[in-house]
């Protein structure tokens, strides 16, 4: 069973003298159990009113949500208890201490002392768990929010851009917490638009541009979905150039490496169009594509056709 299951959603904004706003435009989207899933898009896609439909926060317009098989409005109550979120950055008393937070938000649920220190240790708040929340960096004040979602040991986590605004040094705390939190066993869904973080962090990933779904599946699968050029190494790059032009392929010539620009060209094709004028390969590989060239591709081609 998928962890979250969304059919067509659609979300429209209707505000008062003002053009209504389409946040989410029919978007699928399957979440497998287990391990970071990775939920990309530049500002205004739509993640955290997807999101916000998720958790029950919203109504959709259209469509449905369902988490771990429950719908996402009538029945989310039964399963809220296996559920921890983060929506937006966040809020703590200051002047308290984080233990004491967490001892607020646990009362709320039930929980006793040994849930709060369980949690607080889990994200390695566990030695300044008694110091006040202004004292804390922006990263442990990340964690702490990541500390109270845990608070009730759940399955899945959702958590809304946790690495917004933080340092290198912040990212990589949040990182590899999200990490080892997959590892576990539960299922981590993030937002972010921080790409350099994402092919290190997450297992699986969907890409969002206007609201739909342009791209998912694991990051190497979705990698793939790029460009990635094919380069042939050869003695004689020139000559190698030219009867590929006369083959009507763009290529062009870096060094001693021609470079084929064609991302639908076939190597078999290129190995045999040399080989017939004696021109024979050092190397031939496909470059690898990175994934914020792969995100701008494929948001640029949504944002083109919308």
């Amino acid at each position: 069973m998928n962890v979250i299951e969304v059919e067509g959603l659609v979300k429209r904004y209707r505000r008062l003298r003002r053009p209504t706003t389409l946040a989410v435009d029919g978007l699928d989207l399957s979440v497998p159990t287990g391990g970071v899933f990775g939920f990309l898009g530049p500002n205004g896609a739509g993640k955290t009113t997807t999101i916000r439909c998720l958790l029950g926060l919203v109504r959709p317009s259209a469509g449905s949500c369902r988490l771990l098989g429950a719908d996402s409005g009538a029945e989310l109550a039964g399963v809220a208890g296996r559920i921890g979120s983060i929506v937006e950055a966040p809020a703590f008393f200051p002047g308290m201490s984080g233990r004491k937070n967490l001892a607020l938000l646990g009362r709320l649920e039930g929980l006793g002392r040994g849930d709060v220190t369980t949690a607080l240790e889990r994200v390695g708040l566990g030695d300044r768990g008694k110091d006040r929340v202004k004292t804390y960096s922006l990263g442990m004040k990340q964690r702490l929010g990541i500390a109270a979602a845990l608070l009730k040991d759940p399955e899945v986590l959702i958590l809304d851009e946790p690495a917004n605004g933080l340092d290198p040094a912040g990212i990589k705390e949040v990182r590899e917490l999200l990490r080892s939190l997959g590892k576990e066993g539960r299922t981590v869904f993030v937002s972010s638009h921080i790409l350099s973080e994402v092919r290190q962090m997450c297992d699986h990933v969907a890409i969002l541009a206007r609201g739909r779904c342009v791209a998912t599946g694991s990051v190497d699968e979705v990698l793939h979905r790029g460009s990635g050029r094919l380069v042939i190494g050869i003695d004689e790059p020139g000559a190698a150039a030219q009867v590929l032009r006369s083959r009507g392929i763009s290529v062009e010539v870096d060094g001693d490496r021609v470079v084929v620009d064609s991302p639908v060209a076939d190597p078999k094709d290129i190995t045999r169009a040399l080989a017939e004028k004696g021109l024979f390969l050092n190397e031939l590989h496909r470059e690898e594509a990175d994934l914020e060239s792969v995100f701008l591709e494929l948001t640029a081609d949504r944002e083109a056709s919308g």
